[in-house]
């Protein structure tokens, strides 16, 4: 098992667009494994390659029990929308009701380097958006209208792990179906 730290929010990695992956190889293979056994290990619904410090557009996800991954994703999302509560491994502790699209199609590569397509609704939809977003340095607050956000961040404020400098996140108590996204 390869479960490594969770860099949380504040963390400038989060905030840095990943760089797309040229190389599928062993070290990729490797980034793969490290961010499945994180996430599971966590749990959580997904996992983007940035939350582990590393620039890669890479993400796992475990939802509704069907484990995978994505390389270099690109999303086709619905126009419709839904309001549901989001958390984030990056902010153990915290969820917060977030707008996203209730279907994405999410087009990219396995660590192989072949095409893969993954589709879904409600949570897989939230999750594939959410990681998405990971990679492009977005994080799902940054989705809230003002008012949200500003009471987003008087929670992060407040919450025990920040400012701390240890970056490993083994718990997130408030998931969706035991898994926080």
């Amino acid at each position: 098992m390869s479960v490594k730290p969770i860099r949380l929010f504040g963390d400038p990695v989060l905030r840095t667009p990943a760089e797309p992956v040229k190389d599928f190889d062993k070290e990729l293979r490797q980034l793969v494994k490290d961010l499945t056994d994180t996430m599971v290990d966590a749990p959580g619904a997904g996992l983007a390659a940035p939350q582990l410090g590393v620039g890669l557009r890479v993400f796992t996800y475990y939802v509704d029990d069907v484990l995978g991954h994505l390389v270099n994703p690109s999303l086709d999302l619905s126009d419709e929308q839904e309001t549901g509560d989001e958390g984030c491994l990056s902010l153990p502790g915290l969820a917060f009701p977030t707008p996203r699209s209730v279907r994405a199609v999410a087009k990219g590569f396995n660590m192989h380097g072949e095409p893969i397509t993954v589709e879904g609704t409600h949570l897989l939809a939230r999750c594939v958006q959410h990681e998405t977003d990971h990679l492009d340095g977005i994080i799902f607050i940054d989705r809230m209208d003002t008012e949200q956000r500003k009471a987003a961040m008087k929670a992060i404020r407040e919450a025990e792990w920040f400012g701390d400098p240890l970056p490993q996140v083994k718990v997130s108590p408030h998931t969706t179906r035991g898994k926080a996204v």
